[in-house]
């Protein structure tokens, strides 16, 4: 009966379900894209932190000690507002994406740089002597012990990036907060909606925490 009464929570929560959809399906959308990006552009960050040639290396760490002192809010309105100053105009979604891409690849990057450099050095000597090529040594013995070394915080940094996408609510992007918002001004049940908005947060972020334990314990075979 409480979704035929108006003025209930229920027939609230009902009538409200397409506009949560939209919010949840625009924040998994940017989370998955930037988690994606991050990680594919923080492994090559941070193969060459690691081996790159040293002006390679020195752009890389300028890159990654900037992009980790700047605020990702500073970032995000820079991709959107600062951006058009030059004549780029980029859709808000997109320049939330790079913008939180930019900032947790730096992280990603960093993570990966520390856990390629913590495999030992003997390691990479075995592998040269059987006569294993660089990318062969990188691939077949370093990546697959550091991979799993940095997996905790690559989770944790997937956790902060589902949160970051809250700020993308500053440009006009219609993620799960700002539709959370635009709900409780319509109906003014503050209390229980921010409580959805809060319980679809923690089931997204458990969900890739999940991912994160099935992929240590894939990576476990490992040892050192």
């Amino acid at each position: 009966m409480g979704f035929t009464i108006p003025g209930t929570f229920t027939f609230e929560l009902w009538q409200a379900r397409f506009s949560l959809l939209r919010g949840i399906s625009a924040t998994l959308l940017a989370s998955g894209l930037t988690i994606v990006a991050a990680t594919v552009m923080g492994v090559l960050l941070g193969t060459i932190l690691a081996y790159g040639w040293w002006p390679l290396r020195l752009l890389a760490r300028l890159y990654v000690d900037i992009l980790r002192g700047i605020p990702v809010l500073v970032l995000i309105l820079f991709t959107y507002y600062g951006l058009a100053l030059f004549g780029i105009n980029v859709p808000a979604f997109w320049a939330g994406v790079i913008a939180l891409s930019a900032f947790a690849t730096a992280h990603v990057a960093e993570n990966l740089r520390g856990a390629v450099q913590s495999v030992p050095a003997g390691q990479m000597e075995a592998a040269k002597a059987i006569g294993l090529r660089f990318p062969q040594r990188l691939r077949y013995v370093v990546l697959p012990q550091a991979i799993r070394r940095m997996l905790p915080p690559w989770v944790n940094t997937g956790l902060e990036i589902v949160k970051g996408t809250t700020l993308l609510s500053v440009i006009g992007v219609v993620e799960l907060l700002l539709s959370t918002q635009q709900i409780v001004a319509r109906n003014y049940m503050i209390i229980d909606f921010y409580l959805v908005a809060g319980l679809l947060y923690l089931i997204i972020n458990f969900s890739i925490a999940q991912l994160g334990a099935a992929l240590e314990r894939r990576f476990s075979y490992l040892r050192y």
